[in-house]
């Protein structure tokens, strides 16, 4: 043997080396390989059901948003339909307040007219018995003068005094 090279030594080394990486690569390699396989897939499931769920979560968002836009609206109209009935009951209470200030004017300006008409009789009245009165008393005076008699029944006699 030439350089003192044993083929078999050399071979042996091959078959050594070859099953140790065949032995190596059935338990470790593979097992880890596998390992490492199942564990980005079980990743890739995660991530999977993350963008699901986050595009789940946009949709309820962009729902919520919507229900949320069609309640303010919703708010707004029931809004305006308050504020126009509070104006329609405050446009009738104002219009049955002026009605009730027009009857009541209406009722005080008869009452005073009525007033005015039963002191305007009452005087007339009193005013009839007076010169009746006063007739009366004329005549059961004879020779006197009528207008002077009148003017001291009346006035007391201050009138006649002052002439």
């Amino acid at each position: 043997m030439p350089l003192n090279i044993n083929l078999q030594q050399i071979l042996l080394h091959w078959m050594n080396l070859a099953i140790l990486t065949g032995g190596l690569y059935f338990l470790l390699y593979k097992p880890v390989k596998d390992f490492m396989d199942k564990r980005a897939a079980h990743y890739q499931e995660l991530e999977a059901q993350a963008a699901d769920r986050l595009a789940q979560a946009e949709r309820l968002e962009s729902q919520a948003k919507a229900k949320l836009e069609a309640a303010d609206d919703e708010i707004h109209d029931e809004r305006m339909r308050a504020q126009q009935a509070a104006s329609d009951a405050a446009q009738e209470q104002l219009a049955q307040a002026e009605e009730q200030a027009r009857r009541i004017i209406a009722k005080a300006h008869a009452e005073a007219e009525q007033s005015k008409e039963r002191a305007l009789r009452e005087s007339q009245r009193e005013m009839r018995d007076l010169a009746a009165k006063a007739a009366k008393k004329l005549a059961a005076k004879p020779g006197a003068d009528f207008f002077d008699q009148f003017l001291d029944l009346t006035e007391g006699g201050r009138a006649h005094e002052g002439r």
